[in-house]
């Protein structure tokens, strides 16, 4: 009887586990991967706006596509310098640089698959196709590479000493720079991008008016949110109309919040801007969005506006769940309305406040579409989060490695903020609920 019934529990076991795989399989592709995925390009140096960094490259290689476009030119020019010389110092000079250019190709044309892929690309290029992927990078060897960009740089320096037309020289020296550029080197940096982002001032003031932004306005926030629960939790006439007003902010995109809170703040025709003037709360009406503490004031100012119904929508449901016996039974002993506040609500509503604030936090430490939107990050960075910082450094520098860098960085502290939260103020909720 016991092996029958260690068998069945044994199998239960099994058959639960294939309910919960699918779940992990979800989370490892959905939240684990690109975690890893954004690290590990974080350890490399890659550059959209950068042709030899454009990807992550673990050995040496020559863009065969530049180099093809590149390197006739740069024989040319030099072969029309020849014609018309300068002088006869000048003509000799050039002459011992046209060979060397000449030897540039002919060090790697030694290989046989360079010269037939070099070709292949040629013809391609003279009849204006596109150069397939296979065909666009050909592999060096690191001796191959080092040697080359020697003496591509050799080059450079024997150039601007020529006494040639400064056209000539500078377009000699261009496609030099060129050729250069289509040496593409392993972009492996390991953690240099964290130490490069930790020693910026400005990824600081970016963590530090992230960390502002999110604790001043999560704390109003949740006052606000509490109160108006608590308000719209009692019985009264038109209640039902009064919540759905209340959650008319949150419904509203943040986009398009945002643009209207951004008309309103508006130096010139701003309506709020105007009233704030008026009761003296600002000196002028351009305040607002022109300088630092009134540009994180306004951004605050709009998020609690949005974010407060969120709040007071989940505060509610936790204040739904408390039975009106213990509020009856407190009257009884003749407990008042902050008595019972403080030893019957707050105790109870406990829990929802921790998911209240866990997520509101999170999701303000992330902000970003309503501080894009309202004041770009400015005025001077007093506005710019992390997650602007990090959007700028990808998409505006091209900086995929450092950006990267910054996301991950990003995903640390929100990990460390969710672990304070559950390991220390829900361990603090369950030992009270374990005492009571």
């Amino acid at each position: 009887m016991n092996d029958l019934s260690k068998k069945r529990g044994f199998s239960e076991k099994n058959i639960a586990y294939l309910f919960i795989l699918p779940a992990v399989l979800i989370i490892l592709v959905i939240a684990v991967y690109p975690v890893i995925r954004t690290f590990w390009l974080s350890l490399y140096d890659v550059r959209l706006n950068d042709p030899s960094k454009n990807d992550i490259y673990y050995s040496y290689k020559l863009d065969m596509d530049g180099f093809v476009e590149k390197y006739p030119i740069l024989v040319s020019l030099m072969d029309r310098s020849l014609k018309k010389p300068e002088n006869k110092a000048s003509e000799s000079k050039l002459k011992q640089l046209d060979q060397r250019v000449l030897k540039v190709k002919e060090s790697l044309t030694n290989d046989p698959n360079f010269e037939k892929q070099y070709d292949q690309v040629d013809s391609i290029q003279m009849d204006d196709g596109n150069v397939p992927e296979s065909l666009i990078t050909y592999p060096l060897s690191k001796t191959s590479a080092i040697s080359l960009l020697e003496e591509l740089k050799t080059l450079q320096l024997e150039v601007k000493k020529l006494p040639i037309k400064d056209t000539d020289k500078q377009g000699m020296l261009g496609l030099l720079n060129g050729l250069q550029k289509t040496v593409i080197q392993p972009n492996f940096v390991g953690f240099s991008h964290y130490t490069d982002v930790i020693h910026q001032p400005r990824f600081w003031m970016s963590l530090w008016n992230t960390s502002v932004f999110t604790i001043i306005s999560v704390a109003i926030e949740l006052v606000l949110g509490l109160a108006i629960a608590l308000l719209i939790n009692r019985q009264f006439k038109g209640r039902g109309i009064v919540r759905a007003s209340v959650l008319v902010p949150w419904a509203i995109p943040t986009v398009v919040s945002a643009l209207m809170w951004k008309f309103m703040f508006d130096g010139q025709n701003g309506i709020m801007a105007k009233f704030f003037h008026f009761i003296g709360l600002i000196p002028d009406m351009g305040t607002l969005l022109t300088s630092k503490f009134w540009s994180m004031f306004a951004v605050i100012f709009a998020d609690v506006w949005k974010t407060t119904p969120f709040m007071t929508l989940l505060l509610l449901a936790g204040l739904q769940t408390i039975s009106g016996s213990l509020y009856e039974a407190a009257h009884v002993d003749g407990a008042s309305r902050i008595q019972q506040f403080f030893k019957i609500t707050l105790p109870l509503l406990k829990p929802t406040i921790l998911v209240t604030l866990l997520f509101r936090t999170l999701d303000a430490f992330k902000v970003f579409d309503l501080v894009y939107v309202l004041t770009g990050g400015g005025p001077a960075n007093a506005t710019e989060t992390i997650s602007i910082y990090t959007y700028k450094t990808m998409f505006a520098q091209m900086n995929f490695g450092e950006g990267s860098a910054l996301s991950v960085i990003g995903f640390i502290c929100i990990a460390i903020i969710s672990i304070f939260y559950i390991r220390f103020l829900g361990a603090n909720i369950m030992s009270n609920n374990q005492s009571n």
